[in-house]
């Protein structure tokens, strides 16, 4: 039976990820690659936010699927909270120079929690069925197949115009623009948002597997297979 010790160190890393995230990705990742300014493409959030999947793997792989469910609803709570609660608060101290109105809002939040929820589900299902698999397939494909859906959830939800009936839209990210303001064609902004915050999920979730590696490890009294 686990007891709320085995499960308040998981509960309270993603709280503070999501927590994190969720005021990350207010702010544009500033600086150029190239010709590719990074601010039209990326935030801070894209960096914090996969490490998510992280704790959610961990915790399915010390304790299993129950366990790593109840991370993940914790998770998907406060994915919402904090989406209402932090923009506001932020514009009110000065440290965003933009308040988005209400709908928006309650938009971008239903669509980070609803990403966030199916997203970590999927990925606590795949690995589940990959345990016994070498020992880095279960993390890098859960968190893969996981990542991928995430964001075009959270991206579509947040941005597209057939999901307008959830909010109103943003104008800016519905704009037209070469994709990651390089490439032919032009595409909306917003997809451009959304493959720039994969890539980096994408990245993230294989050096991932260093950390994953060195902490599961300690939880096995023989070495992990090859």
């Amino acid at each position: 039976m686990l007891s709320a010790r085995h499960v308040w160190p998981f509960v309270a890393a993603m709280a503070v990820v999501v927590v994190a995230s969720n005021i990350f990705v207010q702010f544009p990742l500033n600086g150029q690659i190239g010709p590719l300014v990074l601010a039209d493409v990326l935030t801070w959030g894209a960096f914090s936010y996969p490490v998510a999947f992280l704790i959610t793997d961990l915790a399915n792989r010390r304790y299993g699927p129950t366990l790593a469910r109840r991370v993940v609803f914790v998770g998907f709570a406060v994915a919402i909270a904090s989406s209402i609660i932090f923009p506001p608060l932020l514009f009110k101290w000065g440290l965003i120079p933009f308040a988005l109105e209400p709908g928006r809002i309650m938009r971008v939040a239903i669509a980070s929690g609803v990403a966030f929820l199916i997203g970590q589900l999927l990925d606590v299902s795949v690995f589940n069925r990959l345990r016994q698999a070498s020992w880095w397939r279960a993390p890098i494909v859960a968190s893969i197949v996981g990542s991928i859906l995430d964001t075009a959830i959270f991206f579509s939800v947040a941005f597209a115009p057939v999901f307008a009936f959830v909010g109103p839209s943003e104008p800016f990210a519905l704009e037209h623009a070469p994709l990651f303001g390089l490439f032919d064609p032009s595409v909306a902004r917003w997809i451009s948002w959304a493959l720039g915050d994969l890539t980096v999920k994408l990245t993230i979730a294989v050096v991932a597997l260093i950390p994953y590696r060195l902490i599961s490890a300690r939880w096995w009294p023989q070495p992990l297979p090859a």
